[in-house]
């Protein structure tokens, strides 16, 4: 969790091409990078960008310390000692602009553009991608278990399947972003300010001579935080019934039960049995909480068949993004110095999805000012203006050029933020609740057809013309140069 220290937190490949570019003169050549993902996760039609607070806080701390120095000192590169003194006084002195986090975001759009020397530019791409790659995955998951479960409570219970602390800790605040309501992760409670929810183990059940006994003294415990699991011998036959009995036992006391766990079995069929002894017995208020590798997939199965859960403990199918482990973001060179002027450069590929679009670039979101709701994203140079007001946009599929279409009547909002100005944080981080709110605005912004689970509609990210023209140009001078 500690974001100090991270120096080192790279790859070895970038302290090598700073190197290089130190011997050769070029480290303080100036650069634009931009951090993307070429395709969604999970077969979803939309992203949610998280990362950002903890960049800024690495950004902020970005220092070598004596230790790293000299850790440095025994590579098998042997650099130079004026190098590593270079490294020991380093700060970043760049600009980072940044989509805010909660966002909603598609394909090939810059959600982050770092400007600076190359030799910082570099430094900083491991740890950004790193940040950004695992919080927007982990954010986009949870934000599609949140379309599925619609007004049910969201428990993050991954902590113990999450690939180490970090990961648990700020994976638990990425759900949260996207609308997970509480966390059993006490330490994402503690550093953010997060609700945290549990309830207790099989174990506790098993210490005590009888389940009876077990559920009693827990509820004797903490009589206004009662939810019991009910699956540690039989559901139906031991558990619920159990549960009955110590619920009507605090119902004597004043006091109300909140809720019985599912843990194990064919949960819809529990939920269904579970909610009709509960009913039968007078505890209609008593809700129930589903465990048990969960995913917006096996929600969305359960609540057809009928499942009669109130609230579902997502844990390690969520926390470690089972069906598609890694985003796939990457980090490209767009523009750089040439004899004191910025041109944009371009990364060709034999594989035509992984061309970079040149040049830097602004992300303008058009909203409807009829309906309210975004038609696209429009991709552009900063210098280019917007059309004055009720003029024509056009905007055409970069893949396609003859699909086009004008929009009026719009608003084009900006989306990429200033962050750091010259080295300078110029950014309010907002609070957490700002975040989700934020979050909340943006699905409020499209159409239920770009948010669905199954087969959503892809939404149009368009390129300006003037970018389009630059890309192609570039593409073509190069193929010119390399005709056999």
């Amino acid at each position: 969790m500690q974001t100090a220290g991270l120096a080192l937190h790279t790859d070895k490949y970038q302290i090598n091409m700073m190197y290089a570019h130190w011997i050769n003169g070029s480290h303080r050549t100036k650069a634009v990078f931009e951090g993307y993902f070429r395709k969604l996760p999970f077969g979803n039609g939309y992203a949610v960008f998280a990362g950002l607070e903890r960049i800024v806080h690495y950004i902020e701390s970005l220092r070598f310390s004596d230790d790293d120095i000299a850790y440095l000192a025994k590579q098998e590169e042997k650099y130079q000692p004026e190098f590593l003194e270079e490294l020991r006084r380093f700060r970043f002195t760049g600009n980072i602009y940044s989509m805010k986090e909660g966002a909603l975001v598609f394909p090939n759009q810059p959600l982050i553009r770092v400007e600076g020397s190359i030799f910082e530019t570099q430094l900083v791409e491991t740890a950004l991608l790193n940040f950004m790659n695992f919080q927007t995955l982990i954010a986009t998951k949870a934000s599609r278990i949140r379309q599925v479960a619609g007004n049910d409570t969201l428990l993050e219970f991954g902590t113990r399947r999450a690939q180490e602390a970090d990961a648990a800790v700020w994976g638990a605040r990425a759900a949260y972003v996207a609308g997970f309501h509480a966390t059993s992760n006490m330490l994402a409670g503690e550093k953010f300010g997060i609700p945290t929810k549990g309830t207790h183990a099989h174990s506790w059940v098993q210490t005590f001579r009888s389940e009876q006994e077990a559920f009693d003294i827990y509820a004797e415990v903490m009589p206004d935080q009662v939810t019991l699991l009910v699956d540690t011998f039989d559901t139906l036959k031991s558990g619920i019934p159990h549960a009955i009995v110590t619920a009507k036992k605090l119902e004597a006391k004043g006091k109300r039960m909140n809720a019985i766990r599912l843990d194990s079995g064919d949960l819809a069929y529990l939920s269904i049995q579970a909610r009709k002894m509960l009913d039968e017995a007078g505890l209609s208020y008593v809700g129930i909480v589903a465990s048990n590798d969960l995913d917006e997939g096996t929600i969305l199965d359960l609540k057809a068949q009928g499942a009669k859960v109130d609230t579902w403990g997502v844990g390690t199918q969520l926390i470690t993004a089972a069906d598609q482990p890694a985003l796939g973001g990457v980090y490209k060179l767009v523009e750089r110095e040439v004899d004191g002027q910025m041109v944009p450069t371009i990364k060709i590929s034999g594989n035509p999805e992984k061309v970079s679009t040149p040049g830097k670039k602004d992300v303008y979101r058009i909203i409807s000012k009829g309906s309210g709701k975004a038609i696209a994203d429009y991709i552009c140079f900063p210098g280019e203006e917007m059309p004055p007001e009720n003029g024509k946009l056009k905007l055409f599929n970069p893949l396609h050029p003859y699909m086009r279409k004008n929009v009026q009547n719009f608003e084009a909002i900006p989306m990429l933020e200033p962050v750091f100005m010259n080295g300078e944080l110029v950014y309010d981080l907002p609070r957490l609740e700002e975040i989700r709110a934020y979050h909340n605005a943006q699905l409020d912004q499209f159409w239920p057809e770009y948010l669905r689970k199954l087969n959503p509609e892809i939404y149009r990210v368009n390129l300006s013309e003037a970018v389009w023209e630059v890309k192609q140009r570039m593409m073509a001078e190069f193929m010119d140069m390399h005709e056999e």
